[in-house]
């Protein structure tokens, strides 16, 4: 038996819809500015250009349906997300494959200190300051792809206390999963238990102490997070 000079943490792990079983969550993959409209408000041209990702730490997963409003920040947003779970990975994945390494989907909070963001992306230094935060990704359980299929199109929802904020369609997703899964995996050496969160649509804003988010993804299934 290997011996630790503390003891080692707990592996992250998501719940799986119906099931005593858990999925081990690897690594998280986000993909930014994947709708056009989204990246039309975030100030940025919406043509189809090389996708771009950065990364959320595995611990940073929350399943409690309790969002901390974090420290250091005024402006905290909501970006609500279809998640991907990979059973499998490798490289250079052609996109006609990429499906067929998915194990199941999720929906899933983006949150984000977007002033901190702000100040990184003026300074051009990295995003995770604004990303990367304790429990800044809730997640609702994860769904089996052989239960639900792999859904390219449908409603993305979601309310701040009952009022619609953001509302879209998975297929308005500039690059789909298949093509993300490819893409990744020619940068990266992708493996089970990779989760992709895929982007988000227009509407983002800032939340408040007291707030309730529900999110919905047509298909897939629904979410809701107390703001505390």
């Amino acid at each position: 038996m290997p011996s630790f000079v503390m003891d080692p943490p707990a592996v992250v792990t998501a719940p799986v819809k119906g099931s005593s079983k858990l999925f081990p969550v690897r690594r998280v993959y986000c993909i930014g500015r994947n709708y056009a409209a989204h990246a039309i408000e975030m100030g940025h041209d919406p043509n189809r250009e090389p996708p771009f990702f950065f990364q959320k730490n595995p611990d940073n997963i929350d399943f409690s349906g309790a969002f901390p409003y974090p420290p250091q920040t005024k402006d905290v947003h909501h970006e609500i997300e279809l998640v991907v779970a990979l059973s499998k990975g490798g490289t250079n994945i052609p996109i006609d494959k990429a499906l067929d390494h998915v194990w199941g989907y999720a929906v899933g909070l983006d949150m984000t200190r977007r002033d901190l963001q702000g100040i990184a992306k003026e300074m051009g230094r990295p995003w995770e300051i604004g990303k990367a935060f304790e429990k800044s990704a809730p997640m609702g359980p994860l769904v089996p792809a052989a239960e639900i299929g792999h859904p390219a199109s449908g409603k993305v929802e979601l309310k701040v206390n009952g009022k619609v904020k953001q509302t879209g369609d998975l297929n308005q997703m500039i690059w789909k999963v298949p093509e993300m899964i490819s893409y990744l995996s020619d940068y990266f050496e992708l493996a089970a238990g990779d989760i992709i969160m895929t982007g988000t649509p227009a509407g983002v804003a800032a939340v408040v102490a007291g707030d309730t988010m529900e999110a919905t993804v047509e298909g897939v299934g629904s979410l809701t997070v107390k703001v505390v």
